[in-house]
């Protein structure tokens, strides 16, 4: 009996020690408080758009919640007031991290007017397109984390009220990093589902 205790013992000291070597990969990352709601801009008072389109639009981009994305450190927990809606120097990962060292990143894009780094350079029916298929100003398909999917049965008057809306905003020249592939290294910061961010040194 005593010699069963031992070995009993023994057996579950290994299992504790294997299990305090056991590798985490979440020791890569930190646990985040994101932003989740944020004020939405007013719109350019000089723009010339119908009132009540443009405050329905303003209305459903806050209720989308689009600036915990293209809000410039809202993924992070730390917007920066004067980037409401125009991008984000910090990305989201779409593929899994856990199971690919180097995940695809999505950099959100600058959701204002601005002709070089915004949507300066979109029709409304572009932007009309863009929120309810997915589909880029040059008919590219966007991948599912900006989540037209389900977006994809909103009202062709409530797609048009979004894009006036934007439209109207005061462009904010903001240039964003460009999306990484999967297994390439990134080279501006990155969370994973807007929870966890990586401790890993860019290179």
């Amino acid at each position: 009996m005593k010699n069963l205790n031992i070995l009993q013992t023994f057996s579950m000291a290994l299992i504790l020690s294997s299990c305090a070597n056991t590798y985490n990969p979440l020791d890569d990352y930190t646990q985040l408080d994101r932003v989740a709601i944020l004020e939405t801009p007013d719109p350019d008072s000089t723009m010339i758009f119908p009132e009540e389109i443009v405050a329905n639009g303003q209305y459903l981009v806050g209720l989308l919640g689009c600036g915990s994305c293209h809000t410039n450190g809202a993924l992070v927990g730390a917007p920066v007031p004067n980037q409401l809606l125009a991008g984000s120097n910090i990305g989201i990962a779409y593929s899994n991290p856990l199971a690919v060292r180097n995940p695809g990143i999505v950099y959100p894009g600058n959701l204002t007017p601005d002709m070089e780094t915004g949507i300066g350079s979109w029709s409304i029916g572009q932007i009309v397109t863009m929120v309810q298929s997915g589909l880029d100003n040059h008919n590219s398909q966007t991948i599912p984390v900006m989540p037209w999917p389900s977006y994809a049965n909103i009202t062709n008057d409530d797609a048009y009220s979004i894009a006036v809306y934007l439209k109207s905003l005061t462009p904010v020249r903001h240039l964003v990093p460009d999306n990484v592939s999967p297994r390439q290294p990134a080279t501006a910061p990155f969370v994973h589902f807007g929870v966890y961010q990586s401790n890993e040194q860019l290179r």
